[in-house]
């Protein structure tokens, strides 16, 4: 769904009535030998229309809250089935410093990880922004594409029970 809402939607071609020109018959009906033509903008001559041309359109669309609701929680299931989550005290840095965060990973074999914290933490994000295959996210802003993206899913006690109260 994320994927599709993302998605920019504005391909577009001419059909034959939007090409311009081809108002006249190129020859008439019959006695000439050759096939019979309607216009130069059929979509058979070079510089024709397009058959069925694309246009813009909207591929966005909402899912129940329900089916949000049951994917989150499958979705979070499946990485602790795989012990694929962690689970931290707590996460918080006085200064943005990527090295340290580099280690963290580093000692939980993560080659890509999503650290969700439960608010919004500036050095915590500047933290991690230039770690490739790394994300941060806020709780509110945890999603089902972002948490079956990464390899590893991190997330403080804090979090932790804030999407037990929007998922119980």
């Amino acid at each position: 769904m994320q994927l599709a809402n993302k998605r920019q939607g504005s391909q577009s071609t001419l059909t034959r009535g939007e090409v311009s020109g081809g108002g006249i018959k190129p020859w008439r009906q019959k006695g000439t030998g050759r096939a019979r033509q309607g216009s130069i903008r059929s979509p058979q001559w070079i510089h024709g229309g397009v058959v069925f041309a694309p246009k813009p359109r909207d591929y966005s669309y909402t899912l129940p809250k329900k089916i949000k609701r049951l994917a989150m929680k499958s979705a979070l299931s499946s990485k602790v089935n795989d012990k694929e989550i962690i689970v931290l005290d707590q996460l918080s840095l006085d200064e943005p410093k990527t090295k340290v965060v580099s280690d963290m990973l580093k000692s939980f074999d993560a080659k890509g990880a999503l650290i969700v914290v439960p608010v919004k933490d500036d050095a915590v994000y500047k933290s991690v922004r230039n770690i490739e295959g790394a994300a941060v996210l806020p709780v509110n802003n945890l999603n089902v594409y972002d948490i079956l993206k990464y390899d590893k899913f991190i997330i403080t006690k804090e979090a932790v029970s804030k999407v037990e109260e929007v998922l119980a």
